[in-house]
């Protein structure tokens, strides 16, 4: 048989797009003249990535009118903005409610609306009430000329009263931490007057960063003053700790980034390999066998725990936002018990991760002497067998699962979910009580689908997973799509969606849809200047109008069912092992 004709194909390089396709040469020169840029040493850069090359290719200047929302807080953002003309006001927090935010809190329904909806859910899918869709809110949207849609606040005055603001003006910077860190952004911003802005996409930001000592400096700084205390206070190991000291182990933190910022890009190809390879590709944060040089904290994102088996590595757990590394390895070298000890198990970026790395000198004199006693831990033996080793303290063991379920759980980034929808397949027996109680909950529109990959006894469903890394609200124009203040579901806010699919195509797992919406006569609702249908995501809200959570979960009459947080681990294998 005749070998198959070789194929070549041109990998797409990172600016055949560039971000801002009309800026021209004039734009270029004069974003160059302002601060920060025009003090920055261009020899700095590479010759194939050169300044004036990520202002070309990784920038863009976007104009926003009187009370255009630019920033919502607790969006998920990916770009750094400067001010080229004009001001912009922050609100400072509290913030504005979600209301004035194109959110809409949700209400919870009486029993008797509950009980009700058993015998008058409409026959057709996906009725909507028109009045509902045209809401008379203190927020507003708008349709630029480039077709983007904004939402905007409609009454300044009274905001800039009512609320904590600050102004800020023409070269100053905002947005850069949220940016960076991968975090919700803390504080809600909007154009007062005319706006013009130079937004920045993170890898353009990051390389700046990288080339230039005095502005990464400034980040950085910004960073510390701002946000880097509340973070190390995320985990139990600073809880304790008084400003002063926490002041000092603020001005020596280290800041690390690992993998790809935009992991669910690549998520689908690289679950085409083989675990071997998957892990290969992973990069190394910490390796087994090395003296432990710090304590890592995962800021965002997630991280593998995994130590040496078969010529080959075995995953023993996996670390999210919060979780400590190398604290058992330091506490026994600190008090000089023996031998000192290497780390005990790798540690892996999981598509994208921010660490906080304190080193170790620090870490002795402030953290270790004040170690609450009952969670200092206990002795590590250097000759113990690998396949015992500890999780290097790790705040999420996973000693009662599987090694191939924790691997399944890695490999499939079912890590991210906050309220995933597990079924154990022992114990269901198909009757579809719980899609049944869904499609109730929600005038007969179910919003998952029972069927998902397996592993062993159980099953992940296509339900949305609550993510702890919510990609899917990476770009959403309206903020429609947000986390329930407090109780952090993610929601999508019918009322302000304008179906322009960036959550559904945003989304690793597929869990979000697209859906053609109707009146209760059963015709499709037209857009009145378009003319074409209206079009709305929709996806699981964990019922959260409902009294007594998931409809779903307590429909199941034999217990099959549960919605779990991945993190808990302990209870994920409480769960799976009863």
């Amino acid at each position: 048989m005749a070998e198959a004709p070789q194929r070549s194909i041109r990998r797409p390089k990172r600016w055949d797009q560039p971000f801002g396709p009309d800026l021209t040469d004039a734009d270029v020169e004069r974003i160059l003249a302002m601060a920060p840029f025009d003090g920055m040493d261009q020899s700095r850069f590479a010759p194939s990535a050169t300044l004036r090359d990520i202002i070309r290719n990784d920038a863009r200047l976007v104009s926003f009118e009187s009370g255009d929302l630019i920033l919502r807080a607790g969006d998920h953002g990916t770009s750094t903005f400067f001010v080229m003309a004009g001001t912009v006001r922050v609100v400072l927090p509290p913030g504005l409610p979600n209301t004035l935010l194109g959110r809409a809190q949700p209400k919870q329904k009486t029993v008797w609306q509950s009980l009700a909806q058993v015998w008058s859910r409409p026959k057709l899918p996906e009725v909507r009430d028109i009045a509902r869709l045209d809401p008379k809110t203190a927020t507003d949207t708008r349709v630029t000329e480039q077709g983007e849609t904004r939402a905007r606040i409609t009454d300044i005055d009274d905001i800039c009263e009512r609320y904590k603001t600050v102004t800020l003006g023409e070269t100053e910077m905002f947005g850069e931490i949220a940016a960076l860190t991968r975090a919700p952004r803390t504080s809600t911003i909007f154009a007062q007057g005319r706006v013009e802005l130079l937004e920045i996409r993170r890898p353009g930001i990051r390389d700046i960063r990288n080339r230039v000592a005095s502005f990464k400096e400034h980040i950085d700084g910004l960073y510390r003053q701002r946000s880097l205390e509340a973070h190390l206070r995320e985990s139990w190991v600073f809880k304790h700790l008084d400003h002063e000291t926490m002041s000092r182990i603020v001005d020596l933190t280290l800041f690390e980034t690992y993998g790809n910022f935009d992991w669910q890009a690549s998520f689908m190809r690289a679950a085409e390999g083989t675990p071997a390879e998957r892990l290969e590709k992973e990069p190394v944060i910490a390796r087994e066998g090395d003296y432990p040089d710090g304590l890592l904290m995962v800021r965002a994102g997630f991280a593998r725990v995994s130590h040496e088996h078969d010529h080959g590595h075995k995953t023993t757990s996996y670390l999210g936002t919060g979780a400590v590394f190398g604290l058992e390895e330091l506490l026994h070298n600190w008090r000089d018990e023996g031998e000192p000890v290497q780390l005990q198990n790798s540690l892996r970026a999981v598509g994208y991760s921010d660490i906080l790395r304190v080193p170790t000198h620090v870490v002795e004199q402030y953290v270790l002497p004040t170690l609450p006693e009952h969670r200092a831990g206990g002795s590590i033996k250097p000759t113990a067998p690998q396949a015992q080793a500890q999780v290097s303290g790790s705040d999420t063991a996973t000693s009662g699962l599987a090694p191939e379920v924790v691997e399944f759980l890695v490999d499939s980034r079912y890590i991210n979910g906050s309220q995933t929808m597990l079924i154990n397949l022992d114990r269901c027996v198909r009757c579809d009580a719980c899609s049944e109680a869904c499609a109730v909950g929600h005038n007969n529109n179910p919003r998952f689908n029972r069927h998902g990959r397996r592993i062993q006894n159980l099953m992940v469903a296509n339900a949305c997973m609550h993510c702890l890394d919510p990609v899917c609200m990476l770009g959403c124009p309206t903020g429609a799509i947000h986390r329930v203040e407090g109780s952090g579901e993610v929601v999508v806010n019918d009322d302000t969606c304008i179906g322009c699919a960036t959550c559904a195509n945003n989304c690793p797992y597929d869990n979000i849809r697209m859906v053609e919406v109707r009146d209760a006569q059963g015709g499709f609702i037209f857009d009145e200047i378009t003319g074409q249908p209206v079009v709305k995501s929709t996806k699981c809200d964990l019922c959260v109008d409902q009294i007594g959570g998931p409809a779903c979960q307590r429909a199941c009459p034999h217990d099959a069912l549960a919605r779990m947080d991945l993190s808990d681990t302990a209870s994920l294998a409480k769960w799976m092992n009863r």
